[in-house]
């Protein structure tokens, strides 16, 4: 599998947008169940930049024939 320079985040941001997924749906969970143990905030901020790093570095695959 050969990766171009271009699209070498690709994998990455995958990756960083499900950790973050699976960070923010406890925090919501520890929020319903148990509000006193909850980091929602933190969630909060962590989606943004997850959203930030997303956009700079892009998240679709350019297809290039070389």
């Amino acid at each position: 599998m050969k990766t171009s320079l271009k699209n070498q985040y690709v994998y990455t941001n995958n990756i960083l947008i499900s950790i973050v997924s699976a960070v923010f749906g406890y925090n919501l969970y520890q929020a319903i169940v148990h509000p006193e143990k909850s980091h929602l905030i933190l969630s909060f901020i962590l989606l943004a930049i997850t959203y930030f790093v997303c956009k700079k570095y892009g998240y679709t695959i350019n297809n290039e024939k070389e």
